[in-house]
Formats: structure tokens, sequence, C-alpha cells
């Protein structure tokens, strides 16, 4: 082998490595705080998928844990240059500040909101052969069993517990709560009949449900789900509680206003289009869109309704 093709397969070598570098450099990251699998990690896979087609090559990262707090405080650490984007949720942005006493980050300080990219209808979720097959059964076999019911969800601080923390306060219920780091998880926790129920989305239920494995008990939004219209709603079994599981993007502190508005655009463009509208629905998701300033706005709405909630449960700094 010549000295001048060794030469020459060295220069090729490192021009690959340079632009390899580069591009890894200009990759934008959505860091999911759940296990790769689930409802959330799937939407965010499909954003990626359609950012990289516009040019804005983005991949997901997953780093599940201690109620989304670790994934949140990785972002928030994180340089403020627009390339890592965490997908916040009413946990991680809005609960969390007020069930924990010791948080690693400030939901309200750390981060700047880029965009609202949608909500999970969520519904409860029983396992085909538990002792009660709708609402009203559910809340009898509760009242007769007082915490004989183990019910799942993927962390204390996420809406999946305290919506249903909040139906067991007003059916004057107790069910035992089983915190999971995310969908898939509490799926196999269903399967192997190590939980009776749990608050998901439609995203893992659906096959489970068509194959006769779960049965979903009542959908905790205002309208029924277009894929189970035979469900009802939480209100149409005598229970006015309502909750959405509701997603978006945040940036670390500092992140440029410029940067901001390009990302917030940039997702716009594909949340607003009719092929990405179809394929949320087929998640399970319904999509939101709107100005970073939009979602500044919601995430303060959504601070005012659920801190005080949180409080007058008794949950707040209990963790």
């Amino acid at each position: 082998m010549s000295p001048i093709f060794i030469f020459r397969s060295l220069l090729l070598f490192g021009a690959w490595l340079i632009v390899s570098l580069s591009v890894q450099a200009q990759t934008t990251r959505l860091v999911v705080p759940y296990p790769a699998g689930g409802a959330t990690d799937a939407y965010a896979r499909q954003l990626a998928d359609e950012l990289t087609k516009r040019g804005l090559q983005t991949i997901v990262e997953n780093k599940p844990g201690a109620s989304g707090m670790i994934a949140a405080d990785y972002v928030a650490r994180s340089k403020p240059d627009g390339l890592t984007l965490f997908v916040g949720s009413n946990s991680t942005l809005v609960n969390n500040a007020t069930l924990f006493a010791k948080m690693s980050y400030d939901p309200f300080k750390d981060f700047v909101p880029v965009a609202h990219f949608g909500y999970q209808p969520l519904m409860l979720i029983a396992r085909s052969n538990a002792p009660f097959s709708s609402i009203a059964e559910y809340v009898a076999y509760a009242k007769a069993h007082p915490g004989k019911i183990n019910r799942a969800s993927v962390g204390a601080g996420s809406i999946t517990n305290l919506c249903a923390a909040l139906l067991d306060r007003a059916a004057g219920i107790q069910t035992t709560h089983v915190p999971y780091t995310g969908d898939a998880p509490m799926v196999q926790a269903m399967l192997g009949d190590q939980v009776d129920v749990y608050m998901g989305s439609i995203t893992q239920a659906l096959p489970f449900i068509q194959a006769g494995r779960f049965r979903p008990l009542a959908v905790f939004d205002q309208v029924r789900l277009q894929q189970l219209p035979d469900v009802p709603t939480l209100k149409e079994t005598g229970y006015d509680v309502d909750a959405l599981a509701w997603f978006g993007f945040v940036a670390p502190a500092g992140t440029p206003p410029a940067t901001v508005d390009r990302l917030n655009r940039l997702i716009n463009e594909v949340l607003l289009t009719d092929a990405f509208t179809a394929k949320a629905l087929q998640l399970g998701w319904i999509r939101r869109a709107g100005s970073a300033d939009d979602f500044a706005r919601f995430i303060g709405k959504e601070n005012g309704l659920w801190a005080p909630l949180i409080k007058e449960m008794g949950l707040a700094k209990s963790m």
C-alpha cells in the first residue's frame, strides 16, 4: 500500500469525521421523560421525523424516571442554543412544583416555552378479568374493598395520577397508587395482573382493548373518543372530573427569542398539516398549535387550576 494512498485515505477519513461531528453538533434533541415505546415517545418521534424532513435534523432521547425530573433537569442544564428541547407536560411544567418539596429544577424559571403540540384524552382502563366492568361497579367495589384496587400511573405528579385521585375523592373511595416510569411498563404490569387499573391514552391501550385484554371504563374528556364511541365520558357516569394529558416543548432559559421563534414556526408547520393531524389521531393524540406566548399563557392558566387543587387534596410538598 503506497504512502500516497494512505495519505489520501486519511484525508478522506478526516473530512468525513469533520462532517459527521458537524452534523451531530447541529442535531436538535427532543428529550422525552418516559421510556421508548410509550405514547409520548411515539408522538415525539413522528414530530422528529417531520422536522427532519423540513431540514431540522432531529432525534429523540429518552431519559425516564423521578416523575420526569431527570429529563427536565438535564434540559434545564443544557446549553441554551435551541438544540435541546424538553417534552414537558402537566406534571413536569406545572404539578411537580407544588407536589415536591425538593426539586432539581424550577419549571417557571429554568425554561422558556417554545410550542404547545398536543394532548391525549385519558381513560380509566381495567384488566378484563377485574371484578368490575363500569365506573359504577368500580366505585362499588372500591367502597367494599378500601385500598384493594391497585391503580397505576406514570408518576405521582402526573395527570394520570391526579385525575384518578380526583375521582377517588369525588366518589369517596380509596385506591392504592402504584407509580411507573411510563406507559409501556404500566401496560406490562396490567398484562401481568400486577395492577387492576391504570390511567392512560388510547395509544397503548387500543390493541389490548380490541383483543379483549383490557376494558375501558370511562374517558376523562368532554367528548367520547372516535375510536371507542361506546365508552362513556366520566361526566356521563355522574362524576364531573375532566383532565387532559397535555404536552409541549420548552427550551433552557436564556435561549434567544429568535431561536424560539424559528423553532415554533417549524413545529407549527408540521402540526398544521392535514397529514400530521391524521397521524396524531391514529396515535391517540389531538394536536395543538400556537405561538410560544400562547403556550406560556396556557402553562400559567394550568398552574392556576391545579396548584390549588393539589393543595386542597393535601398533596402539596408531600413528596
